[in-house]
């Protein structure tokens, strides 16, 4: 059963929550390139098709803000997230295509009170892309802060 905030606490090493999905459409990935990532393979059909992706994929920035937009729905919007400090790595597998669900499971690494900080603590995780044929489409390791429980129990 999961808490109805998320706080420091209730985090611990080995803890893995499946957050949810999203399915990719072309309009996405096409609008998003366009604006951001406009590399061929990216943004027009025909180089991609003659690209080594043999088709249109998704920007792996994007990718990253598909599985940001999971995990704040999935965790981090009822939560006592303060932001994060970064990320440590970042690696893109498996081309994500038009079509492909996204699901993302949040593992958590390590967790530390923060010392000058008593009101909050650092969750170290690791976050993993899957697509619809459980393929592995993305990996990112970083860490997030997080507001300690009150004391008196109540938000």
């Amino acid at each position: 059963m999961s808490p109805a905030i998320w706080y420091f606490e209730d985090f611990h090493p080995g803890q893995a929550l499946e957050l949810g999905s999203r399915t990719v459409t072309e309009e996405e990935i096409l609008a998003f390139a366009t604006e951001f990532d406009p590399q061929p393979f990216h943004i027009d059909r025909e180089a991609a098709a003659g690209s080594i992706f043999h088709g249109l994929i998704a920007s792996g920035w994007h990718t990253c803000g598909m599985m940001m937009r999971i995990v704040v729905d999935g965790l981090l919007s009822a939560s006592s997230s303060m932001g994060s400090p970064g990320l440590d790595k970042i690696r893109w597998i498996v081309p994500v295509r038009a079509g492909d669900t996204l699901r993302v499971r949040y593992l958590v690494t390590a967790v530390k009170a923060s010392a000058s900080r008593p009101d909050r603590g650092v969750v170290f995780t690791t976050w993993e892309a899957h697509n619809q044929h459980d393929e592995l489409v993305c990996v990112i390791e970083g860490m997030g802060m997080f507001g300690r429980r009150p004391e008196d129990g109540h938000a």
